[in-house]
């Protein structure tokens, strides 16, 4: 067979074509991804079919939350401004007392194995709430609220802490004290099965020393006294002039109080008389020449202005009374001596708040009772 000049170039061509198309197709194969070949159609549960459009990030999450939101789980809605990791789950965090406070008490944590109702917690409470001199307290840990409380019947509390005040006006923590306080826990303790873990005894007796030295240093009752003039008078009398001014009788005999605007604090001024007059039957009281007008400074809150509400009610009871107003130890006080008294108070407060126990505060309450 014999091939024309024309018919040999054209077979050349075209197998040269053919040899640079088969050299591509291999390049381009090298040069791609290797993958697994599947064995055939194959669609994976829960993934989109071969074809569909992959839904974007914004779009899952959207639907992600979505889901949770209808099934009223909003927490399993992932934060996208963090990696997604695994997170430890955590309890919520206790709630601080506001019965029992390190400053002032000391505490033991009573643990239990499983919740105990607040009627089995009540049948096993101290009969006392006091050691020596000194309150204690338990409380329990609210399941539900997660608020400290005093036991009640109809909650379950998982856990427990027992607390006993360390210093108050009577003096500081002692051993014996402590020791009661112990024993009176651990009573309960056992009752409703908890493990006690109480702070140790010496560290709490130093600890109440130091804290006794600082209450000492900076307690103060100011009084302010009234003394007769002339005449001597009836109770009545010394009443009708107190009223005016807001003291009314107080709980105890031989007390008319300023009363304060909160609910279950203590007065904001005293005026002290002989109890005497204040028993006596009508008409047989004795007569009255003094008074005193004292004035807790730890008690009261600074905000009230306690000392300018004490020297507006002397003013007012020596002018009606016919009174001299002299101090605590019987020297007539003026303008400058109530001057003096209250560069000191201004220092008393300052230091009171310095030790996070300012005056009026619960904490400031219990340590100076």
């Amino acid at each position: 067979m014999t091939f024309t000049l024309t018919q040999a170039l054209m077979l050349t061509g075209a197998a040269v074509l053919v040899a640079l198309l088969i050299q591509n197709w291999w390049l381009g194969r090298r040069a791609a991804p290797r993958r697994t070949e599947p064995d055939g159609p194959r669609q994976e549960p829960g993934l989109v079919s071969t074809g569909e459009t992959l839904p974007t990030e914004a779009a899952v999450l959207d639907e992600f939350q979505s889901t949770a939101e209808s099934a009223g789980r909003d927490s399993l809605v992932p934060d996208v401004s963090v990696p997604m990791v695994v997170r430890k789950a955590q309890a919520a965090p206790r709630r601080a007392s506001v019965r029992l406070d390190p400053l002032i008490d000391v505490i033991a944590e009573l643990e239990l194995e499983s919740p105990v109702s607040g009627d089995a917690a009540l049948q096993h409470l101290p009969s006392s709430r006091r050691a020596g001199t000194k309150p204690l307290a338990i409380e329990g840990l609210n399941a539900e609220s997660g608020e400290w409380e005093l036991p009640v019947a109809g909650q379950r509390y998982g856990s427990f802490q027992a607390g006993l005040q360390m210093v108050n006006r009577a003096g500081p923590l002692g051993e014996i004290e402590f020791s009661e306080w112990v024993q009176k826990v651990q009573t309960f303790a056992d009752g409703v099965g908890a493990r006690a873990d109480f702070p140790d005894m010496m560290e709490a007796v130093a600890q109440a020393r130091e804290l006794d030295q600082f209450a000492s240093a900076n307690d103060a009752q100011l009084e302010v006294g009234m003394r007769a003039r002339g005449a001597a008078w009836t109770l009545g009398f010394l009443s009708h002039a107190a009223a005016k001014v807001g003291l009314v009788a107080g709980a105890i005999p031989g007390r008319l109080v300023l009363a304060s605007e909160e609910e279950g604090a203590p007065p904001v001024l005293v005026l002290l008389y002989d109890p005497q007059a204040a028993m006596a039957d009508e008409g047989e009281a004795p007569p009255l020449r003094e008074v005193t007008l004292v004035f807790d400074v730890p008690q009261t809150p600074e905000a009230l202005e306690p000392f300018a509400a004490l020297q507006e009610v002397a003013r007012h009871l020596a002018r009606d009374l016919e009174a001299e107003v002299v101090d605590g130890g019987g020297r007539p006080l003026g303008p400058h001596g109530f001057a003096a008294i209250h560069e000191e108070l201004g220092r008393l407060y300052r230091v009171l708040a310095s030790r996070d126990m300012p005056a009026g505060s619960a904490v400031a309450r219990r340590l100076f009772s």
